[in-house]
C-alpha cells in the first residue's frame, strides 16, 4: 500500500492551482473536468503521481467556499531552509501565519503558510 493523494475542496480552482504551483513550486500534474457532475479535479505535486503523494484539488462548480471544520490539521512540507522558504512564499504573494522559528517543544525549525482557502501548510526543516 502507499499514500496516493490528499483531497482538498477549493472555492476557486485557478486561484488554488496558482498558489500550489507559483507560490509553493508544485507542478500541475493533470486537470479533469466532469461536466455531468459539475466538478473539476486538479492534481498538484512535486513528483509524478506514480511515485509520489500528491494533492487533489476538488472544485465543485456551484460552491464558492467551504467551512474548514476543526478536524483537519495541515499539510506538511519539508524544505531545506524554512526562513528562506517563508521569504520566497511572501515574495510570491503567499501568506505566512507563523514565522519561521524553533518548535516550542523541540529542535526543528518550522513555520506555517495558508493557502487561498485557509488550509494550513507547515514548513519543516529536515530532521
Amino acid at each position: 500500500m502507499r499514500l496516493l493523494h490528499t483531497m482538498l475542496r477549493v472555492g476557486n480552482l485557478d486561484r488554488s492551482i496558482n498558489f500550489y504551483t507559483q507560490v509553493l513550486g508544485m507542478r500541475l500534474l493533470r486537470r479533469d473536468d466532469f461536466p455531468s457532475g459539475k466538478f473539476t479535479l486538479a492534481f498538484v505535486g512535486y513528483g509524478d503521481e506514480a511515485t509520489a503523494s500528491v494533492i487533489e484539488l476538488t472544485h465543485n462548480w456551484e460552491t464558492k467556499e467551504y467551512d474548514l471544520g476543526n478536524g483537519f490539521g495541515h499539510i506538511a512540507l519539508e524544505v531545506p531552509d524554512v526562513y528562506q522558504a517563508c521569504e520566497q512564499i511572501k515574495v510570491r504573494g503567499g501568506k505566512i501565519t507563523r514565522e519561521a522559528g524553533p518548535m516550542q517543544h523541540g529542535s526543528r525549525i518550522l513555520a506555517f503558510a495558508e493557502d487561498p482557502d485557509g488550509y494550513k501548510i507547515e514548513l519543516l526543516s529536515p530532521t
